[in-house]
């Protein structure tokens, strides 16, 4: 067992796909269209073009569980999802730089420094730094 494709939900593919690549660093990977306006549209990192692909899933468009579902982890603050960062700090710099906002700035705990940023797409997103 392995894993090929994650999702994360957003409302707005366009969106997401400039933020995923213009801020984060990835680049896109496939972009299918499907019906009406939907695309099988992915991102993967740059160092790893054949690893993981990260689905920008329009679903919180079409079924109102996942739109409930992703607002309410929003508004609690709870990240949907984490990346691994080799430097949390050089990254929060980086990304703030390019105007990405945080909810929770770098952060050790424990055997990690964390830090949360908004995608703008109606999620929390972790960067984890393994200590």
């Amino acid at each position: 067992m392995r894993v090929k494709v994650i999702s994360i939900p957003v409302q707005d593919q366009q969106k997401a796909l400039d933020f995923y690549t213009g801020k984060l660093g990835f680049i896109k990977k496939h972009d299918v269209p499907l019906s009406g306006n939907d695309r099988w549209l992915t991102v993967v990192a740059k160092e790893e073009p054949d690893g993981a692909e990260i689905l920008l899933e329009p679903s919180p468009n079409h079924l109102e569980a996942a739109s409930t579902y992703q607002k309410a982890l929003f508004n609690a603050g709870i990240p949907y999802t984490q990346f691994d960062v080799d430097n949390v700090e050089e990254e929060y710099q980086r990304l703030t730089g390019l105007g990405v906002a945080f909810s929770v700035k770098p952060t050790e705990m424990g055997t990690v420094k964390i830090a949360v940023l908004d995608d703008t797409c109606g999620n929390h997103i972790q960067l984890v730094e393994m200590l």
